[in-house]
This record gives C-alpha cells, sequence and structure tokens, in this order.
C-alpha cells in the first residue's frame, strides 16, 4: 500500500499543505476542530511524518536541484554551465534532471527531490507544463519551503524569483539591423509558437517591422510545429523556394542550419540574396557555412544570475521577489552582409 503523505491529507480535507503540517505539529494557527479532525485522520490511516522532510526546516544540505526541459539544446547547457560555477563558487552542489518537456517527469523530479536532498529548485519549465499550464508542484515546493528560481520558461502565475531574456526587444532590433542593411522582405522562422518565448519574439518581430515603416506580411511567416530538426526541411524548403525573401530570422540555431541548407538548394547564395540570423549563440553557429549571424542570449549569465538569486535567497532568506532580463546581443559572423 502506497504510504500516506501531507499531500495526500490536504487533498483529503481540500486544505494547504501547510495547513496539515501545522495541524499535525499541534500549532496554535489552526483551530482545535481541524486539528482534531487532521490528526485523526492521520493516525487512522497509519500516517508517518517523513523525518527528512520534517528537518529541511532546521538543516541544510548545500544542494541545488537543478530541472531543464532537454538535453539537446546548447542554450540550456550554457545555462548549466554558468549555474554550476556560481554553485561551487559559493560552496553548493548540483544535482541536475531532465525533465525531458513532460509534465509528469517534472512533477516526478520535484517530489522526489522535495524529501530533504536539495535546499531549492532552478528550472525552466517543460513544454508540457506550460501547454497544460499546471502549475500547482511548483506552488506546493514553495509553500513547503523549498524556493524555486525560474529561467528563460517561466510560469506568469507562480510569485517566485524569475530571470528571462529580453526576447521582445531582441527580435525588434534584429529586425531593425537587418533593415539597416537594405533588407526590405524579412521572414519569421518559428518552432517554438506554442511557448511564451516563441509568441514574445513574434511580437518583437512585428513591433520592429511597424518600426521601421515595413508591413506586416503572414505569408512571411513559417511556424513548425514539428520538434524533430530532420523534419524541418520538409517545411522549410517549399517556404524559401516559394516566397520572395531576403533576409530570414529563426527562434533557434537548428532551424537556421535547415534554412541556409534550402537558401543554397533554391540556388540562392547566403548573404547576398538572403541574410539568416537566428536566436541562440551555440556551437552550430560557429561551424556552419557560412558562419552564421546569431542573437546571443548570456546563456551562462542566465545561469549564473539565477543561481546568485537562489543562494542569496537560501543565505539570507531573502523574501523579495525579483524579475532580472538579461539583454541580448548581435554576434555578427557571415551570414548577414
Amino acid at each position: 500500500m502506497k504510504k500516506l503523505t501531507i499531500k495526500d491529507i490536504a487533498k483529503h480535507f481540500n486544505v494547504s499543505i501547510s495547513t496539515v503540517s501545522k495541524a499535525l505539529n499541534d500549532s496554535y494557527e489552526i483551530s482545535e476542530a481541524t486539528k482534531e479532525k487532521i490528526q485523526k485522520y492521520a493516525k487512522e490511516n497509519n500516517y508517518k511524518p517523513n523525518f527528512n522532510a520534517l528537518s529541511l526546516k532546521n538543516r541544510s544540505t548545500k544542494t541545488i536541484g537543478v530541472i531543464i526541459p532537454t538535453m539537446l539544446n546548447y542554450f540550456f547547457a550554457q545555462v548549466f554551465k554558468g549555474i554550476e560555477k556560481t554553485a561551487l563558487e559559493r560552496g553548493y552542489k548540483v544535482i541536475t534532471c531532465i525533465s525531458n518537456q513532460s509534465y509528469d517527469k517534472e512533477v516526478e523530479i520535484i517530489e522526489m527531490l522535495s524529501n530533504g536532498s536539495i535546499d531549492g529548485f532552478l528550472l525552466s519549465m517543460a513544454k508540457e507544463t506550460e501547454l497544460n499550464n499546471k502549475h500547482d508542484h511548483f506552488k506546493e515546493s514553495i509553500e513547503n519551503g523549498t524556493p524555486i528560481v525560474m529561467f528563460d520558461r517561466v510560469a506568469k502565475s507562480i510569485e517566485c524569483d524569475k530571470v528571462v531574456t529580453d526576447d521582445l526587444n531582441s527580435a525588434a532590433s534584429t529586425v531593425e539591423f537587418l533593415y539597416k542593411k537594405g533588407h526590405k522582405k524579412i521572414a519569421f522562422i518559428s518552432t517554438i509558437s506554442d511557448l511564451h518565448i516563441g509568441e514574445q519574439r513574434l511580437l518583437g518581430y512585428k513591433k520592429g517591422l511597424e518600426k521601421v515603416g515595413l508591413p506586416f506580411d503572414e505569408n512571411l511567416v513559417l511556424n513548425i510545429l514539428e520538434r524533430d530538426y530532420k523534419k524541418y526541411v520538409k517545411q522549410v524548403k517549399p517556404f524559401v523556394k516559394d516566397t520572395e525573401i531576403d533576409a530570414v530570422i529563426t527562434t533557434g540555431e537548428s532551424v537556421a542550419v535547415s534554412t541556409m541548407k534550402a537558401i543554397k538548394k533554391s540556388g540562392k547564395k547566403i548573404p547576398k540574396d538572403v541574410a539568416v540570423i537566428a536566436f541562440s549563440n551555440g556551437i552550430l553557429s560557429r561551424h556552419s557555412s557560412p558562419k552564421m549571424t546569431t542573437i546571443s542570449q548570456h546563456g551562462e549569465q542566465m545561469g549564473a544570475t539565477a543561481a546568485e538569486i537562489l543562494i542569496d535567497k537560501l543565505k539570507n532568506k531573502n523574501t523579495d521577489i525579483v524579475t532580472k532580463v538579461i539583454k541580448t546581443d548581435i554576434v555578427i559572423r557571415d551570414s548577414t552582409r
């Protein structure tokens, strides 16, 4: 039989976890009637306290849990580098888990590590969590005294510290950059249109067009919902072939590589006929042919900032909630004129 947890008792009585915890600890903050019925239910159902969790309040493991949505993204590798470097400098160890874009996996990881293994979480939301808009597991972690700092993909509704990229203004200034180089038919290719950061980049693209006085043309926007980069080419090829464009902004590097291949196949030259710029300054951009101009999101700086915020919170029990915005810049290589 599954062991009864505080969470189960909270669910049974439809109260918060902290209410159950206080009732079981005989706190004066909870009414006698509520205490009595919760304690009775716990006893009858053979509830055994998790001493790891109970001692969480009184001890520090000097360990941080890091949850990233995917391994296959150079940006997250950079973020992790920044987290680990800062954590080590400040005397903390790091446990890293991959949610693989799955809501269930993310919930499982948080439950598994919240048993006293770690002092706090640094996390970027799984795609499924964002699409389902389910954030209870974050709330519970924070209510139970395990703080969370979110980075890059964050849940708006959760009151916690956040570190984000200035996606909207980055995309807008990229459009301006291309316009100043003489481009008038600037396309936008997105593989994350269903995520908040994807929405922000598209809004920024539109804002940039408006700023320079170019009309928005939805035929110049391609949204790819496939997550498999091998399949990108199938959609990019006809788009590049049949659309009159002289520049492309993409939301990631791998789709930019597919776009560059398709442009070359269609007989056009990069950057003479079509310029290409991608979000995220990773390994691919340095090894693509030609080398790719990118929008650097400074992943390492994002990771270091998130780790600093969490460790400050753990050390000083700082209660102020902050959102830090990391500015981007354009790293110019050979795919733009």
